[in-house]
């Protein structure tokens, strides 16, 4: 029988997986039925988020919604634009990919967050075997990208498609690194950062949406008796919640469970990912493309299962400074004589 610990380890995982397949599916299904409202579509669902957790403020007292002030817009500005131009690049390249092609698209999430951090923090040296990881997963990438005789001209995405999986990777890595020094402004509180990125981030992408057309577009569909705007509003609302939801599963996932535990059920889920893009979509998966997420799996729990070996490593002892204990007794010696 299972204690109350591993019920809500359980618990957790199974609800962070699901929210997480629903969003990758029910986006693909809205972007596949409407692919000319792809920012219109994220900017409902920015909308609903921040409406969710505003709702929440009302009905628990531990949601706090923050107050804005100049100061902390000028301060938190980086963030919110890093995750908005990585959302817009990551909804562009799902709707240009097949689903279960998507995780391979972004399979550089992991080298460049590694890089990014490196970057941020060049005094922290990163080991040999991170590199190693890195190197695994990078080539899983490029496995899953290369052209293939197997694939018909259809299911291959374009060069643009895997150029914005690319931006993407890129923003999410950023933004990684950005939230730890965002925090500070927030009250330490990831709900409150939450609450600036979805707002910021709607207010952000409003100007872009108008400056694409898609308002005129849909507009246009509005007017048009023919639209079946049945698939596009339902979508609209539950990937909304979902998103919601999935950034509260994301914080319980990261609470309640092990780095490892969350990267296994990260791993399962893009295995679950495959298989109903497979089974829904008719997605096609070929030789290359199975390899592809397997090795991007197996260097990401590499990486995972390094980062927890050295996490319980205990502390090396400081040097010890000869030269520096000698001037004590010498100091010491010298006060005793005075």
């Amino acid at each position: 029988m299972l204690s109350t610990t591993q019920l809500q380890v359980f618990g957790v995982v199974a609800f962070y997986m699901s929210a997480a397949l629903v969003m990758v599916f029910v986006n693909k299904a809205v972007l596949t039925s409407d692919p000319d409202l792809p920012l219109v579509f994220l900017l409902l669902q920015l909308l609903i988020a921040v409406a969710l957790l505003h709702l929440s403020a009302l009905v628990s007292k531990s949601v706090e919604i923050p107050r804005i002030t100049l100061d902390a817009t000028k301060k938190l500005f980086p963030v919110v634009f890093v995750n908005i131009t990585g959302l817009a690049f990551n909804i562009l390249c799902l709707r240009g990919v097949e689903a279960s092609f998507f995780q391979i698209a972004r399979g550089l999430v992991l080298p460049l967050t590694i890089l990014v951090s490196w970057l941020h923090t060049p005094t922290n040296p990163v080991s040999v075997q991170i590199i190693a990881a890195s190197a695994v997963v990078t080539c899983g990438f490029f496995l899953g990208v290369a052209p293939s005789a197997a694939v018909p001209l259809s299911s291959t995405p374009s060069f643009v498609s895997l150029f914005y999986g690319v931006l993407s990777s890129l923003f999410i890595a950023v933004h990684a690194v950005l939230i730890k020094t965002s925090l500070p402004y927030c009250s330490n509180s990831t709900i409150q950062l939450a609450w600036w990125t979805n707002a910021g981030s709607a207010v952000l992408l409003l100007p872009v949406v108008l400056f694409a057309g898609e308002f005129s577009v849909l507009q246009n569909k509005l007017y048009d008796g023919q639209w079946n705007a049945t698939v596009f509003l339902y979508g609209s609302l539950i990937t909304g919640i979902f998103g919601f939801l999935l950034c509260i599963a994301g914080l319980l996932s990261i609470r309640v469970t092990s780095p490892i535990t969350h990267m296994f059920s990260s791993a399962a889920r893009s295995v679950l990912q495959t298989l109903i893009g497979v089974a829904y979509f008719g997605d096609l998966i070929n030789t290359n493309r199975a390899a592809s997420i397997l090795v991007i799996l197996g260097g990401t729990m590499l990486y995972t299962w390094i980062k927890a070996a050295e996490a319980k490593k205990p502390p090396q002892p400081a040097p010890i400074d000869l030269e520096a204990q000698e001037t004590d007794k010498l100091d010491l010696h010298d006060d005793g004589k005075e």
